[in-house]
């Protein structure tokens, strides 16, 4: 059904599903893992008929980074589970909050108090995941080690917020140690969670996510590795 909607051949994009799949396998064997990661296909300045055509191969989730972005092409996507990871402003919430199943950046309890508002609003719960600055970047988003411990509590008492775990953006070259790290906070924010379902490490893109599944990533964000390198920028 898929290939008769969306017919156009793509022959990249089936290769490189097909080496990031046996990546990924490869990954959770030496890893000795038996549960399961989603391939999250990032959708930044894709065209709509790139990802329907990676939707066709067996992409089941999208990630999208910019809100105006995402609101002009969802109309033109095959059907699929889609995840909101860019950064978020409050005044932006409103536009996403009922079209997306999960949001991964919440790096502040000012954002998280405004998703459970505007999902309270909606008659809904949202499921979001704490984004972690593990290597103390300051170009990135997200908030300490030190401080993800509070932050999840606070996140804990909103009524329409469902924290189902930790996103994080490790540094580019980095070495294992601050996945590892990120996998012992995460483990330890688990333990100490009371209720609810804390299942989900959102960690590792295209250059080191068979490194992220090394060290328990749930989720791994894959674009250029799968759509290959951004030719042109959307305004």
């Amino acid at each position: 059904m898929m290939e008769r909607l969306y017919e156009a051949d793509f022959p990249d994009i089936r290769e490189n599903y097909r080496v990031i799949c046996e990546n990924v396998d490869n990954a959770m064997s030496l890893a000795k893992r038996c549960d399961k990661v989603k391939i999250m296909a990032v959708t930044k300045t894709v065209p709509p008929e790139r990802v329907n055509f990676a939707v066709g191969l067996g992409i089941e989730l999208l990630g999208e980074n910019r809100v105006q972005e995402y609101l002009e092409k969802r109309e033109s996507y095959a059907p699929a589970e889609v995840h909101f990871i860019g950064g978020l402003q409050t005044n932006k919430v409103k536009y996403i909050i009922d079209k997306v199943s999960m949001i991964h950046s919440v790096d502040s309890f000012h954002l998280a108090e405004e998703i459970d508002r505007r999902a309270k609003q909606h008659g809904m719960t949202m499921d979001i995941l704490a984004e972690i600055n593990i290597g103390e970047e300051e170009t990135k988003g997200g908030v300490s080690a030190d401080k993800a411990k509070s932050l999840c509590g606070e996140i804990s008492n909103l009524e329409n917020l469902r924290l189902r775990g930790l996103m994080a953006i490790p540094p580019a070259g980095c070495g294992e140690e601050v996945f590892a790290r990120m996998q012992e906070l995460f483990e330890n924010i688990k333990a100490n969670c009371k209720g609810g379902l804390f299942d989900t490490l959102s960690m590792g893109m295209s250059g080191d996510y068979q490194a992220a599944i090394k060290y328990g990533a749930t989720v791994v964000r894959i674009g250029s590795a799968l759509f290959g390198q951004r030719q042109y920028n959307n305004k």
